[in-house]
């Protein structure tokens, strides 16, 4: 999957440039779009699952995990600027300033998930949470993610819920509870915010790239 891995500047402010790097990447892997899921216009439908969409974006993400008195250590926090492109079911993030341990790749290929940064080295686990946690020793719902980046509740959620223009508001997935955030009248959400009632939380923001 090195084809697959995005190309960054090192300074966040630069992370536009990240556009059309990844939309190049998914062009020249020869992968053929996929139509987007209609909203449901009853608040009270459920969500359809449906295949990934490919997209590229870019935000900032950060991370807090809850007080711990087994090892004696109060909450903790850190955060990372990201650029973000999907393939269907396979993606590749690349964070800078990521959670204390520096520039780092994240891929998946739908089977395996392969970290690399300066701090860890290479490492690899069967699902990104797993590797994420790892690494830094932050969860986040990474697999889910995909589908609500879309505004779309991951085959995996329960109790999904619809604001009055059919676009998800909150979702609910084992210990996470998700929130989502839109501009205007906007389909996609800006901001996905999840927490779990132990006090781990993940607040994402989002810019959406044109495809």
């Amino acid at each position: 999957m090195s084809d697959f891995l995005i190309k960054t500047n090192h300074k966040p402010k630069k992370l536009a440039v990240f556009t059309a790097l990844t939309a190049a990447l998914l062009i020249t892997s020869g992968c053929q779009s996929l139509q987007g899921a209609g909203a449901t216009s009853s608040p009270s439908s459920m969500v359809q699952a449906q295949k990934l969409d490919n997209f590229t974006i870019t935000g900032k993400i950060g991370v807090t995990t809850p007080a711990n008195s087994a090892t004696n250590t109060g909450a903790q926090g850190g955060s990372a600027f990201y650029a973000w492109g999907q393939q269907q079911e396979r993606f590749a993030i690349e964070l800078i300033g990521a959670l204390g341990i520096g520039k780092t790749n994240i891929e998946y290929d739908g089977q395996t998930a392969t970290l690399v940064s300066e701090k860890t080295g290479t490492l690899t686990a069967d699902n990104p949470e797993t590797l994420l946690q790892k690494a830094t020793g932050w969860q986040a719902p990474i697999s889910q993610m995909p589908y609500w980046i879309s505004g779309r509740s991951a085959p995996s959620d329960s109790a999904p819920q619809l604001d009055e223009q059919g676009r998800l508001i909150s979702s609910v997935n084992g210990e996470w509870t998700a929130s989502f955030t839109y501009k205007g009248a906007d389909k996609l959400p800006v901001k996905i915010s999840a927490v779990q009632p132990a006090g781990h939380k993940v607040i994402m923001t989002i810019n959406h790239q044109s495809s």
